[in-house]
């Protein structure tokens, strides 16, 4: 595990799955897709309305998912400096996102036929909302500063801060009185999804794993050659004479 903390090594392990992890995301997701759009039935009150579920539920999934990853990298990172850590999140951080606006669009064109709006300042939703801000919020912090590496350090203390609002979301539907509907995936009674509509469900949320780890990949070799141009870029003191 040492030796994988050493980004290059790593690198060249992930770069050599990448095919294999591109290819089973797309395969994955388009049999998911089938299984969504094809396969699965129409629910019995929200008639087709309900298969947005299969991107929308998915979504909200990698958002708390990968917030969680960067939480965790970031402080990996403030304890032991592991350059590997710290480029995780800043990989991580557009592709979480990305996924939490997925949420929030398609949460509002499920919440219109459903709820008759297209936004309510629901528990669950403004915590969703909240976490989108910290994702920008990371972004901004960690490209903040003229000087490579000084946003690091307070990025990571935001994403570790941050992950006090991953509970609130998974549970804010049972602490507050929502229009959200309770969880009825992740529950200790196990899921309470008709199994046509499960299957799917899962697939997709397998896909969406999969972009995940492939975009980061994808993400990581940008940032390990940007760290390497920019080491081998002679430095340039203020009055823009160059350095030794």
């Amino acid at each position: 595990m040492h030796a994988l903390a050493n980004p290059s090594r790593f690198l060249r392990l992930a770069g050599g799955l990448l095919p294999w992890m591109a290819g089973a995301c797309l395969l994955t997701l388009l049999t998911g897709l089938w299984l969504a759009l094809a396969v699965s039935p129409p629910d019995y009150q929200q008639g087709d309305s309900v298969r947005i579920m299969y991107v929308h539920v998915p979504a909200a999934y990698m958002a708390v998912a990968i917030y969680a990853v960067m939480a965790v990298s970031a402080a990996l990172f403030l304890v032991w400096k592991t350059p590997l850590m710290e480029m995780i999140g800043r990989a991580s951080a557009p592709v979480g996102a990305a996924f939490t606006l997925i949420c929030l669009a398609t949460g509002a064109l499920w919440g219109k036929p459903m709820w008759g709006a297209w936004w309510v300042w629901d528990a669950r939703l403004t915590s969703v909302l909240i976490l989108f801000f910290q994702y920008a919020g990371y972004i901004a912090l960690s490209n903040a500063f003229d000087t490579p590496g000084r946003g690091s350090r307070p990025a990571a203390l935001l994403a570790v801060i941050g992950v006090v609002n991953l509970p609130i979301i998974k549970f804010s539907v049972d602490w507050w009185n929502t229009l959200h509907q309770p969880a009825s995936l992740l529950r200790l009674q196990g899921p309470a999804i008709a199994p046509g509509m499960l299957a799917p469900l899962l697939v997709m949320m397998a896909a969406f794993s999969l972009l995940y780890l492939t975009l980061l990949v994808l993400r990581l070799q940008g940032e390990y050659d940007l760290a390497r141009a920019r080491a081998a870029a002679p430095f340039t003191n203020p009055q823009g004479q160059e350095g030794p």
